[in-house]
């Protein structure tokens, strides 16, 4: 079971803030370091304001040195396939190929509206998140010496010359999300990682039957399909810990326990077992209160060992 650090930096951290955050991940052991790709607090005033995911990855390439980088996930409006195919491969370059590209359709309409991005209706986005897929993939993967064309109803390339190109052979692209019918179809089709964030297990085990069934009529092994779960983080060696992180992130230990990855260490592993059974062999583990470098150490110690 890989364990990884997610921050919503959104919320209000600058980049020294999620440095630290980085390198303590880094240090205590785990598998990566991941962020959200938004521009707009979900709550709170967000201070002191946002931060780009893929700017701040640029520079986390050359603060650390083992840990894994990437998004969860960054928004198809954000940015020109083209363009994003250029900042992935130079941070993969920078970071010595740990660059993992998680992509979504984009969700949230007020920080497109804050900031000045086009919200197209829901159809639209997974159409352009359907032709980014097909291009980022295509110009990742045209040979050194020749060019990539690609016409869609959305985005038109002519002649491009692919580059430049990821330190890794295959930049891993994670898809994920609820939907029945187009995200696990593209998932089997363009993915390396599935991912259904905040759900139960009974919702996880569902999603990865869709994937595996669409990997199926694709006619891919879905066995090399990398099936993971997101949830928020809240542990504490007792009752008191448990409840002083919870408080600090403005949530109650019942709920937490309900629908995150909340209680003891034992707990804790508990919960974890269960998604596991279901397929899932990689956490994303939400971590809110970014000043909490103890929480990092606890699960490191306490949790991994177990799993």
């Amino acid at each position: 079971m890989d364990l990884r650090i997610f921050t919503e930096p959104q919320q209000g951290a600058s980049y020294e803030t999620l440095r630290r955050v980085a390198v303590a991940s880094e240090e205590a052991g785990y598998d990566a370091f991941f962020r959200s790709d938004h521009y707009l607090t979900m709550g709170g005033d967000g201070l002191p304001g946002p931060t780009d995911a893929w700017t701040t990855l640029a520079a986390l390439a050359r603060d650390t040195s083992r840990v894994r980088l990437g998004t969860l996930v960054t928004s198809a409006t954000f940015r020109h396939p083209g363009v994003l195919a250029i900042q992935v491969a130079q941070v993969d370059e920078m970071s010595g190929g740990r660059v993992e590209l998680g992509l979504g359709t984009g969700w949230y309409e007020q920080e497109h509206a804050a900031y000045g991005i086009p919200f197209p209706p829901l159809k639209e986005r997974f159409d352009r998140f359907a032709e980014q897929l097909e291009i980022l993939t295509g110009l990742w993967g045209t040979p050194v010496g020749e060019t990539y064309d690609f016409t869609g109803e959305h985005y038109e390339i002519k002649g491009s010359p692919a580059l430049p190109k990821p330190a890794q052979q295959r930049v891993p692209i994670i898809v994920g999300g609820g939907g029945k019918k187009r995200t696990p179809a593209l998932a089997a089709r363009y993915a390396t990682e599935f991912n259904l964030p905040f759900a139960s297990v009974e919702d996880n085990a569902a999603a990865i039957a869709r994937v595996r069934a669409a990997c199926a009529e694709q006619g891919r092994d879905a066995d090399e399909l990398t099936c993971s779960a997101a949830l928020v983080l809240c542990c504490g060696r007792d009752e008191a810990e448990v409840t002083r992180r919870a408080q600090a992130i403005g949530r109650e230990p019942a709920e937490l326990r309900e629908h995150g990855l909340a209680g003891t260490p034992a707990e804790v592993v508990d919960t974890i077992g269960r998604y596991a059974e279901v397929g899932i062999t990689r956490f994303y583990l939400q971590v809110m209160d970014l000043s909490d470098l103890e929480h990092l150490d606890l699960v490191a110690q306490e949790v991994r060992p177990q799993l």
